[in-house]
């Protein structure tokens, strides 16, 4: 419940403080007084868009304090935890405008952001009037009102919820059918390749030892002669007898020299076990020289096979079994694919049942709330003497989607056999006010956190007519909290609190005041909505009767 509003250097307001009550209060004032401009401070603490140029001439800024009550279940403090704010039984609300443009938003004295405004506005504040911008002439908003009226918000969980799943499993299996088409356009290519690199089965590392062992047997010729001529020289013909011979000649001689041919005898040893092994390695070259001629062509064969093929599939001659393995995974899902694709066929029929049957509880709620609200319209409509008119909810077939499969419309048909259709277009202006203050009471029943503000709502309607109106206006503030900006006499008289709007200029100066009336200035102000400028005490009398009655 909004209790008071603070206002400083706000277009033609220069300090203003207002202390509001439960049940119903109006404002009325002259046409130009400022009674806007109030709604425009509140829209502007609250968040909402509106006018660009709001701080007062010559001053550096605009400040707007509201205060508001809350209570224990009140849905607003589910948003100040939300955005980590304080949360109190008393909700401050403080927005800054300053000359330059920049707005800064305070929330129980911690700083907030518009959007949280906003946020917080929702659960606090209604406003409505003949020019409704909130969603009642907007039938694209008609299927979200009638869902609100109709408490639907677990079954368009549940809706949303099985749209996405619908929407998950097609996605799935449009992909799985994409890249199974993409799979099958290279089919005959794959298996082609794969049979070809089975049939050469490459092996990491064996091109290098293939390019080794061709270099070395296409060398083995030339070299193969003088490793022969070495072998030979190294051998008994060759450097192995005469080393023997020098050998046995010393080892005659070394008794008769008293040790002077050891130290020669033993080198001579090691020289021979070091030429033996030279032998062997040598002869050991001359066999790995000596192979088939047809090794050759093989290992070439081979060696030009591999790395024809690397080029052929673009990877390196190393690569060649990992791209074999990627190509073997392609053929496997083309084998498996038609079974992903009934399986995921499967996943998406069970989601599309799933999104249907939650769409038909929801479309069977939405047709017995419609039903619900046309009653409840009907019984707004007799008291603001429209006991003629029709209102309908109209629901009919609309593509599925997140919201549900149906679209809805609210009509109207004025007098019986008239044909129905949108509200603004068939009501006249006070026939519309009437509509959409009916509209409000019923989407709004049962919600007594909001404070309902109604801007102008009895405009074009006058007497008996609006008299009924003031007084269902009445009846909706008790309990709750109804703001109303009227020129209506019918309307003020039925006010629990009424305040006076008024506007002065000192100098060149213009300012804009409100005063709370007591019940001798309320007959007065009355008297002056009935009368004009010129009060009379026929004025005052019929301002008393609209009192007493």
């Amino acid at each position: 419940m909004l209790r008071g509003l603070d206002i400083r250097d706000l277009l033609i307001i220069d300090r203003l403080e207002l202390g509001f009550q439960p049940g119903l209060n109006v404002l009325t004032g002259e046409t130009g007084a400022g009674k806007s401009i109030l709604l425009d401070a509140l829209g502007f603490v609250l968040g909402w868009r509106g006018r660009a140029e709001l701080v007062r001439a010559g001053a550096a800024q605009g400040e707007v304090i509201a205060w508001f009550d809350l209570a224990a279940d009140h849905p607003a403090r589910a948003v100040l935890e939300e955005a980590g704010l304080p949360v109190e039984d008393e909700l401050i609300l403080r927005r800054v405008n300053s000359a330059d443009g920049r707005k800064t938003a305070f929330v129980n004295d911690r700083r907030a952001s518009g959007e949280v405004l906003r946020a917080l506005s929702d659960t606090l504040v209604e406003l409505h009037g003949q020019h409704d911008d909130r969603g009642l002439l907007n039938p694209r908003g008609h299927r979200a009102l009638l869902d609100e009226f109709a408490e639907n918000d677990t079954a368009l969980v549940a809706v949303r919820d099985a749209w996405r799943g619908k929407a998950a499993a097609q996605k799935a299996l449009e992909q799985a059918q994409a890249a199974l088409a993409e799979v099958r356009a290279e089919e005959e290519f794959l298996r082609h390749a794969v049979a070809e690199l089975d049939a050469l089965n490459p092996e990491p590392g064996e091109e290098a030892t293939l390019d080794a062992a061709r270099r070395l047997m296409q060398n083995a010729e030339r070299i193969r002669e003088g490793i022969t001529k070495a072998h030979q020289a190294l051998g008994g013909d060759g450097a192995e007898g005469p080393m023997l011979d020098a050998q046995r000649w010393l080892d005659d001689a070394a008794g008769e020299v008293e040790g002077r041919l050891d130290g020669p005898l033993a080198a001579l040893g090691r020289a021979l076990n070091e030429l033996a092994d030279a032998e062997q390695g040598v002869a050991g070259c001359l066999q790995a020289l000596d192979f088939d001629p047809g090794a050759l062509e093989q290992a070439e064969e081979r060696l030009f096979a591999i790395r024809a093929l690397a080029r052929k599939h673009e990877v390196l001659p190393d690569d060649l079994a990992a791209f074999a393995d990627t190509l073997r995974a392609k053929i496997a899902a083309l084998d498996a694919g038609e079974g992903d694709l009934a399986d995921l066929t499967q996943v998406l029929t069970r989601a599309e049942t799933a999104f249907e049957k939650a769409a038909m509880k929801l479309g069977k709620r939405r047709t017995s709330a419609a039903k619900r609200l046309d009653a409840a319209m009907a019984a707004e409509l007799a008291p603001l003497k429209m006991e003629r008119a029709v209102f309908a909810t109209e629901i009919s077939p609309a593509d599925p989607g997140p919201e549900g499969a149906e679209a809805v419309t609210f009509t109207v048909a004025t007098n019986p056999g008239a044909p129905s259709g949108a509200l603004n277009k068939i009501a006249s202006g006070g026939e519309l006010s009437r509509f959409l203050l009916a509209l409000k009471v019923c989407l709004t029943a049962g919600n007594d956190g909001l404070t309902l503000i109604f801007d102008e709502i009895d405009r074009g309607v006058g007497g008996a007519t609006a008299d009924a109106v003031g007084r269902r206006l009445a009846a909706l503030a008790e309990g709750s909290q109804v703001l109303v900006v009227t020129h209506s006499p019918q309307v003020a008289a039925r006010a629990g609190h009424h305040w006076q709007v008024s506007k002065s200029v000192a100098g060149e100066v213009t300012t804009s005041e409100v005063i709370p009336l007591d019940s001798t200035a309320r007959v007065d102000e009355i008297a002056r909505m009935l009368a004009g400028d010129t009060v009379s005490d026929e004025a005052r009398a019929a301002a008393k009767a609209l009192l007493a009655g």
